[in-house]
C-alpha cells in the first residue's frame, strides 16, 4: 500500500504529461500550456487526483533547476563582443521601463515593496527559448535586428537573474545572510568567474566532449554532478537554486560542444523533469480565484498589458534610437515580449517564499500563456512585412 501511495502520484503526473502534450500537439497549441492545464485538471482545483507535495514537489524542484539550466545553456556569452554598446543601450531601456511598469502594478494593488520589486524583476526578463527559435524559423535571426534581439534578451535574462540573486539574498537571507551586500556581490562574481574557469577543465579531465557514444552516460552523470554542485555552491552564498541552475548552464554554454551530449541533456530535461515542473505549477494554480475575487481579473489584465506594452514600447524606442526602421524596431519590441521559464520559475519561487500571493502567480501564468501564443505569430507577420519568405 505504501508503494502505491508513493508511485500513483508519479504515474498520474507522467500520464497527464503524455496525454495533454499529445492532445495539444494535435490542436497546434503550445506544449507548456498543455502541461500547466494538465496539472490544473488533475490537481486540487478540478479533479483532486494530485496533491503537489512530498516526492512530487521535490521532482518539481528538480525540474525547475533543469529548466533554468537549459535556459542558461542556450546562451552564448561570446555574442556580446561585437555590438555590446548597442546591446547595453537597448537593454537599459528594455529593462528600466518594464521594471517600473511591474513595480507600479504591484504597488497599485497594495502588495508591498518586496512583491513590487520582484514583479519588476520578472518584467525585465525575456524568454530566449521562445524568441530565438521564432526568429530563426522566420529567417530573421541573421538580420541586424535579429542579432540585436538575441544579445538583448540574453543580457536581460542574465541581468534579471543577478538582480533576483541580490534580492533574495537581502530579503530572504539563508546561509549567506550575515554577509554585507558588497562582500556578497564580490563573492558572487568571483564564484561565477572561478566556476567559468574551472568547469571547462573538469570537462576536459572527464573527456565530456568526446563524440564517442560510450562516454555519453558518464558524461551526462558528470554534467548532472556539475549542475547540482553549482547549485549547492550558490546556495552556500545564500542564493536560490534557480539562480545556481541558470548560472550552471551559462558557465557550460560555450564549452559544452558535444551535440550528442547536448541532445541527451535536453531529452532528459524536457522528457522528464521539466514536464513534471509544469504539471506541479498547474496543480498549485487555483483557477477558482477568478470566481471568488473580481480584483484578480483586473490584476491579470494589467499584468499582461503592462508587460507587453512596456516591453514593446521600450524595445521599439531602442531600435529607433539605433537607426533601425519602424518595422525592424517593431520586431525588436515584439521579440522581447515573450515570458516563460524565468517568469514561471520566479513566480513559483515567490509563492513558495511567501513574497508573492497566489493571485499574482496566477496572473503571471496567464502572462506566459498569452505572450508565448502571441509573440511568434506577430514575429511571423513582421517577417512577411520585411519581404522575407517564410516556409
Amino acid at each position: 500500500m505504501y508503494f502505491i501511495m508513493e508511485f500513483l502520484p508519479f504515474f498520474l503526473v507522467l500520464m497527464a504529461a503524455v496525454f495533454f502534450s499529445e492532445l495539444f500537439q494535435r490542436l497546434h497549441l503550445p506544449w507548456v500550456v498543455a502541461l500547466i492545464l494538465g496539472g490544473v485538471i488533475i490537481g486540487p482545483s478540478v479533479l483532486g487526483w494530485l496533491e503537489p507535495v512530498g516526492f512530487i514537489d521535490f521532482l518539481g524542484q528538480i525540474g525547475l533547476i533543469f529548466l533554468m539550466f537549459i535556459a542558461g545553456l542556450e546562451i552564448r556569452l561570446s555574442g556580446f563582443k561585437q555590438n555590446w554598446q548597442d546591446v547595453t543601450a537597448v537593454s537599459i531601456l528594455n529593462s528600466g521601463i518594464p521594471f517600473l511598469a511591474g513595480f507600479g502594478i504591484a504597488w497599485f494593488f497594495g502588495m508591498g515593496l518586496e512583491a513590487s520589486i520582484l514583479l519588476g524583476i520578472i518584467f525585465i526578463s525575456s524568454a530566449v527559448a521562445v524568441s530565438i527559435p521564432s526568429l530563426e524559423s522566420n529567417k530573421l535571426l541573421g538580420t541586424g535586428a535579429g542579432k540585436l534581439v538575441t544579445s538583448v534578451t540574453v543580457f536581460e535574462d542574465i541581468f534579471s537573474l543577478v538582480l533576483l540573486a541580490l534580492f533574495l539574498q537581502i530579503v530572504v537571507g539563508s546561509p549567506g545572510e550575515g554577509l554585507p551586500i558588497v562582500l556578497f556581490f564580490i563573492l558572487f562574481i568571483l564564484s561565477v568567474v572561478v566556476l567559468r574557469l574551472v568547469v571547462p577543465k573538469i570537462q576536459w579531465l572527464l573527456s565530456l566532449n568526446q563524440p564517442a557514444d560510450e562516454s555519453s552516460e558518464r558524461s551526462f552523470l558528470s554534467i548532472f554532478a556539475i549542475l547540482i554542485g553549482t547549485v549547492v555552491i550558490f546556495e552556500l552564498l545564500g542564493l536560490h537554486p534557480i539562480v545556481g541552475g541558470f548560472f550552471a548552464g551559462l558557465i557550460l554554454s560555450d564549452s559544452l560542444v558535444n551535440p550528442v551530449l547536448r541532445d541527451r541533456i535536453r531529452t532528459i530535461s524536457y522528457g522528464l523533469f521539466i514536464p513534471i515542473f509544469f504539471i506541479v505549477i498547474g496543480a498549485k494554480t487555483d483557477i477558482w480565484i477568478f470566481h471568488e475575487l473580481t480584483g484578480v481579473i483586473l490584476l491579470t489584465v494589467l499584468v499582461i498589458i503592462g508587460s507587453i506594452v512596456s516591453k514593446f514600447v521600450s524595445g521599439y524606442l531602442g531600435g529607433r534610437l539605433l537607426g533601425f526602421s519602424n518595422t525592424e524596431s517593431s520586431l525588436i519590441g515584439v521579440a522581447t515580449i515573450p515570458q516563460l521559464s524565468i517568469t514561471l520559475a520566479v513566480a513559483f519561487t515567490g509563492v513558495e517564499l511567501g513574497i508573492l500571493n497566489e493571485n499574482l502567480a496566477t496572473a503571471l501564468v496567464a502572462l506566459t500563456i498569452v505572450t508565448t501564443f502571441s509573440a511568434p505569430i506577430i514575429i511571423r507577420s513582421i517577417a512577411r512585412r520585411m519581404n522575407i519568405r517564410v516556409v
